[in-house]
């Protein structure tokens, strides 16, 4: 369980995102994702090895298994008031952008070509992967938001959109059309 506090009426929630709004991203995406499939590799061809050390760990591992939650971020986010609604990307962006919409009553696009995408990390681990403890949030579009916070850099990946009857909540723009995005990152309680 986890506890905490904040001032009345100063959560950053899931529920504040509206048509237009533009979509970010911290840092990059599919990190964890790539880190946890080399490590499946490497245990099935070389046996176990534990890093007790963020210092000792291989780069493209870190990520996994020592990640960094975005805290400082999030808290400048809302003390700023830059952000209309965020959430932490645990469960991978294709499904924890489903969840933002869902809550705010909206749809999204995300720009293919704007993804940060991590070092060895592929598109569907960047849309599906979790674990990697990014935060996507929506800002107001006369909102000017710097490049980084807290030495983090901050990536427009996107805008939210009114909702459409019959149609996915997610969508993503390839460059030569949209496609819908299905929510395949973790999903709780399911039966």
């Amino acid at each position: 369980m986890l506890v905490g506090a904040v001032p009345a009426g100063k959560a950053l929630r899931r529920s504040g995102a509206r048509a237009g709004d533009l979509l970010y991203v911290t840092g990059s995406l599919g990190g964890s994702a790539a880190g946890l499939a080399k490590l499946s590799r490497f245990q099935r061809t070389a046996g176990r090895r534990l890093w007790t050390s963020p210092a000792r760990v291989p780069a493209d591992l870190a990520s996994h298994l020592f990640p960094q939650p975005r805290v400082p971020q999030g808290l400048a986010l809302q003390r700023r008031g830059l952000a209309s609604a965020a959430i932490d990307l645990s469960d991978g962006l294709s499904t924890d952008l489903a969840h933002l919409c869902e809550e705010s009553r909206v749809g999204a696009v995300i720009e293919k070509n704007a993804l940060p995408v991590g070092k060895g990390a592929s598109l569907e681990q960047a849309l599906h992967g979790g674990e990697d403890y990014e935060l996507l949030f929506a800002a107001r579009p006369s909102v000017r938001l710097p490049r980084s916070i807290a030495g983090v850099p901050i990536t427009r990946i996107g805008h939210v959109t009114a909702p459409k009857r019959n149609s996915p909540a997610v969508l993503i723009d390839t460059g030569s059309g949209t496609m819908p995005v299905e929510p395949h990152g973790w999903q709780h309680f399911r039966s």
